[in-house]
């Protein structure tokens, strides 16, 4: 088969030029067969009708194809991920904001002796206890001083959380009671025994 008639075949069976086909035959060494492959792998190759390929080109086109879908895998585990990264800083956000307004809309109300001392909002006796630590023994120093302690608002106002404020104070009064009585039992010790002396400084005399 001469070149021409090569040429002439690669035609009908490729639609390109007389130039792309003598350029196909010349880097495939005249053979049509791998001449009709370097045009399909060029992108210049109607692919044949039932949508098969050329011997030889199936393989290059599914090695691209593989390669895609993986390069479409990884983008799609990016965008997971990144995704995923988003939903939780949106929930962390959404969780801090319930706690700023959990602690606006409840308070801290505190009482002597029956009567409303102040009250002020819960945000704020968290700043303090961040901040100042000290916060907390201060606290427990007023429980010994008659202060009562109890919270409002929707959410913490509750029976179940006040419980636990009025058991604190109770065991403050316990704790009270307990070092008051044993300073009485102390003075009445000391003063047997003074009247006791006194007694026996007058049968002496």
């Amino acid at each position: 088969m001469t070149e021409l008639e090569k040429v002439e075949k690669l035609r009908e069976k490729a639609d390109v030029t007389f130039a792309e086909a003598k350029e196909a035959l010349d880097n495939s060494g005249g053979d049509v067969l791998d001449a009709l492959i370097y045009l399909e792998n060029n992108g210049k190759v109607t692919i044949p009708a039932g949508g098969g390929f050329f011997s030889g080109a199936d393989s290059a086109r599914s090695t691209k194809s593989s390669s895609s879908s993986v390069n479409d895998e990884n983008n799609k585990k990016d965008s997971g991920s990144g995704e995923e990264f988003a939903d939780l800083m949106s929930r962390f956000g959404a969780f801090c904001l319930k706690l700023f307004n959990m602690g606006l809309s409840n308070f801290l109300e505190a009482s002597k002796n029956g009567n409303h001392l102040f009250s002020c909002p819960v945000i704020v006796i968290i700043v303090l206890l961040f901040f100042f630590p000290i916060t907390i023994p201060l606290f427990i120093i007023s429980l010994f001083c008659g202060f009562r302690y109890r919270f409002t608002g929707a959410d913490l106002g509750k029976d179940s959380v006040n419980s636990v404020m009025d058991s604190a104070a109770g065991v403050v009064d316990d704790v009270k009671k307990s070092f008051v009585e044993n300073a009485s039992k102390s003075d009445n010790k000391e003063d047997g025994a003074e009247s006791g002396s006194e007694n026996d400084n007058i049968e002496e005399e």
